[in-house]
């Protein structure tokens, strides 16, 4: 039963990793700390799955887990992220070179997009991913009004400090 856990895990993570890349290159600014926080989220990924009840989308699940862990360690370590080690998993995950240069032509919208607090980021993001706002709302677990207000008022400020 735990390795078909295991195996079914890794598949799902091997998948939708990118998520967790997307996720990382948000919240840090350098390869190192890009590497800890993709390790971080896969953990609490991994502690978390056996409670997924497939109410939502993997992936959905994924950027909720994704975001409030990089959030929670962002908002501890003021912009150093800590890693813990968890020797409790043994699985071998084939893992993607992270290529930044597909997004190279959003380094602009990027750098704006860090002087915006952790929450706006968040909606930035899934906004980004085409998410919808039903989608946003679940992941953020606000009201759909909520993220549309929320994400109009992002926009303004990103338009801000895009063109001062």
């Amino acid at each position: 039963m735990k390795n078909e856990l295991e195996q079914n895990f890794v598949e799902l993570l091997e998948k939708h990793q990118n998520i967790i890349h997307k996720v990382c290159r948000l919240y840090t600014n350098n390869y190192d700390a890009h590497n800890d926080l993709f390790q971080e989220i896969t953990i609490q990924l991994w502690k978390a799955y056996p409670k997924f009840r497939g109410d939502s989308k993997f992936s959905t699940w994924m950027y909720r887990v994704g975001l409030n862990t990089a959030i929670t360690l962002y908002r501890k370590s003021k912009r150093t992220i800590n890693t813990q080690d968890y020797d409790g998993v043994a699985f071998k995950m084939k893992s993607e070179d992270y290529d930044d240069t597909e997004e190279q032509q959003l380094k602009i919208l990027y750098k704006a997009v860090h002087q915006l607090n952790d929450i706006e980021k968040a909606l930035v993001f899934l906004y980004l991913e085409d998410k919808d706002y039903r989608e946003i709302s679940e992941t953020m677990g606000i009201s759909e009004v909520n993220a549309r207000v929320k994400m109009n008022r992002i926009k303004n400020k990103l338009r801000t400090i895009l063109n001062p």
